[in-house]
């Protein structure tokens, strides 16, 4: 039930959900990466191609909320959302997503074509996504993984700079993984009341989802540590230190493995990584660790550069 008293600001800023948002840290991998964040030019450009893909995000929950509202209505959770309670109209909620997807395209254009083609092209998989790719297992959570290579794509492109393929294909396994275990964490949390369970998830089974996350953490181990030792990287840094960021990164991934099936939390990615405060230990150490590599360089390398 809508409570009447509620400020609309707050309601529609709530269906925005600026927490999300947290998602769209990969359009600054580039700039990490590239060791361009010492430029304050280039960070203030990553910083518009981050408020950009964030006001896009934005403006696809509202049609996403707007499309579900009856089966959010049903759902524990879903249904404190404020278009399911009635808090924001439709048309409110419609006319939020298009002010939205204008400033962000601004926003983007701003800095290059590229990046407006990269933004839109991100908001049209994701708004195909919310009307039926999500409907379509395996294919949903592909689709999710397309959005996040396309925001390492728009970081890139709005400095100037060309990612490298194992980054690319790193952005694609651990968005795969976390698409996975969101979906095992769903299915266990309704496995007593599959009617109030999203549609796609009769069309996963537990047996399944153990295969694809087994699967999707050892290529994005080994495609990370490919990516540490690969000569354009150690070319880039003049190091090869970044190998001991490897053990940060398999920890995450099993801190997470963990949380999903030993706590049984894990049905909001973002939510969960952003409150575990093991996993958030363990993400500033690496994110301290890989600036002071990248920034450094050579005074890391405690790796001879002959094999032996």
């Amino acid at each position: 039930m809508a409570d009447n008293n509620k400020n609309p600001v707050i309601s529609v800023v709530q269906m925005m959900r600026p927490g999300q948002w947290a998602k769209n840290v990969f359009v600054w991998a580039p700039l990490l990466f590239s060791g361009e964040f010492r430029e304050a030019a280039m960070c203030f450009k990553t910083g518009i191609a981050f408020v950009s893909f964030s006001l896009a995000a934005s403006a696809i929950y509202a049609i996403n909320d707007v499309c579900d509202r009856k089966e959010d209505q049903q759902h524990p959770v879903k249904k404190n959302r404020p278009v399911a309670r009635g808090e924001v109209g439709v048309n409110t909620a419609i006319i939020t997503a298009l002010v939205l997807l204008a400033l962000s395209m601004i926003l983007a254009g701003r800095l290059n074509l590229q990046v407006v083609l990269a933004v839109l092209l991100y908001a049209g998989i994701t708004i195909a996504y919310s009307l039926f790719l999500k409907r379509i297992a395996i294919l949903d959570v592909m689709t999710i993984a397309g959005g996040f290579v396309l925001r390492i794509l728009g970081g890139s492109l709005a400095i100037g700079v060309a990612p490298s393929h194992w980054l690319v294909l790193c952005t694609i396994m651990i968005s795969l993984f976390l698409g996975f275990t969101k979906r095992r964490a769903e299915l266990m949390a309704f496995e007593d009341n599959t009617e109030l369970a999203r549609q796609v998830l009769r069309d996963y089974s537990a047996a399944f989802l153990d295969q694809a996350i087994s699967m999707v953490t050892a290529a994005t181990i080994v495609c990370y540590a490919l990516y540490t030792v690969d000569k354009r990287t150690v070319d880039v840094f003049h190091t090869h230190a970044m190998l001991l960021t490897v053990p940060l990164v398999m920890y995450g991934l099993f801190r997470y493995i963990y949380i999903i099936y030993h706590l049984k939390k894990g049905e909001d990615p973002t939510s969960t990584l952003i409150r575990d405060i093991p996993t958030i230990i363990n993400l500033i150490i690496w994110i301290v660790l890989a600036l002071l590599i990248v920034s450094y360089g050579g005074s890391f390398d405690f790796f001879p550069a002959v094999a032996v």
